[in-house]
């Protein structure tokens, strides 16, 4: 009985499962004392760059990530990435108490109609193939598909960023939000892809010029996305409560990472007649999720300008 005990703890990774956990509550306080950080600013007349409540919030992104990245190295993917939907849960709870973003019934709905959209996308997602060298990355990055693909993300993100924001950020929450979760296409594959490039640049062996060249690639594709996925993300706190701005942007970014990871990987060729029902009911149950908190957002802001 002790060695099935023993072996059933060592197949389930508690300790991926307790580092997801913890990562994602801090998540869940990022967007939150951001948003914090930005109204006492606003108050002061001043930067927010300058508040350390808005500074907090940017270690504790820095640090959910961290403790992300560890957990994705300890556990399967397909058990942390769902655990993300409880960094939305706290976030929710936690700016009814710090900023007290009140949600009403549908919002409250809607919330945890996205997450749990969300788990249903990702438990149901075909699993990325294996790779295991950068010649097999190489080989994925250059597939047409995926090239398309990319070019694709890369023009809308630039119709988005140069015409549709400066228009339409501050009045339509998915302008910022689908900048950011677009992003997620180069942040993911990046990440990935940066760990088999550093085998060969910092490995034993001589690493060759083309090593070296995929590593700075991946290597400033991730900071410039990351730089840019900063900035909008911030730019959609100055606008929107941050519990519903996260809840969405927790959809989009993994419906963004998960579209991009069956491309790259050619995970398509797996997917399953029950899974495709599964994933096309959770994106079901998402849309509702998201157009509940849109009812939810306009119905608070009719409540306000009746009361002011």
């Amino acid at each position: 009985m002790k060695s099935v005990t023993e072996q059933s703890t060592a197949q389930f990774p508690v300790a991926g499962v307790v580092i997801a956990v913890v990562s994602s509550f801090i998540n869940g306080s990022t967007f939150v004392l951001q948003k914090k950080g930005i109204l006492r600013s606003r108050d002061r007349g001043g930067s927010y760059l300058t508040d350390v409540v808005w500074w907090s919030g940017t270690i504790s992104m820095i640090v959910g990530q961290i403790g992300n990245f560890l957990a994705y190295n300890v556990a399967p993917a397909v058990i942390v990435t769902p655990l993300g939907a409880l960094g939305v849960l706290f976030g929710a709870v936690l700016a009814s108490w710090i900023l007290k973003e009140h949600l009403n019934i549908l919002g409250k709905l809607g919330c945890v109609l996205c997450c749990c959209g969300s788990v249903v996308l990702i438990i149901h997602a075909p699993k990325a193939e294996a790779v295991t060298t950068r010649l097999e990355l190489e080989e994925r990055l250059l597939d047409p598909v995926f090239v398309f693909y990319a070019l694709l993300v890369v023009l809308l993100l630039v119709i988005l960023i140069i015409w549709i924001a400066p228009a339409h950020g501050t009045s339509n929450i998915m302008v910022y939000v689908s900048i950011c979760s677009l992003l997620g296409s180069f942040t993911v594959p990046s990440s990935k892809g940066l760990g088999l490039a550093a085998q060969d640049v910092f490995g034993d062996a001589p690493s060759s010029s083309r090593a070296l060249a995929l590593f700075l690639g991946l290597l400033g594709t991730l900071a410039f996305s990351i730089l840019i996925q900063f900035f909008f993300i911030n730019k959609a706190l100055e606008c929107y409560s941050s519990n519903m701005f996260e809840a969405i942007y927790y959809v989009t970014f993994t419906s963004t990472v998960i579209l991009a990871s069956a491309l790259l990987f050619k995970e398509w060729t797996a997917l399953t007649v029950t899974d495709s029902l599964a994933m096309l009911c959770g994106l079901t149950t998402v849309c509702v999720g998201v157009v509940l908190l849109r009812i939810s957002q306009e119905a608070s802001i009719t409540w306000k300008k009746k009361t002011d």
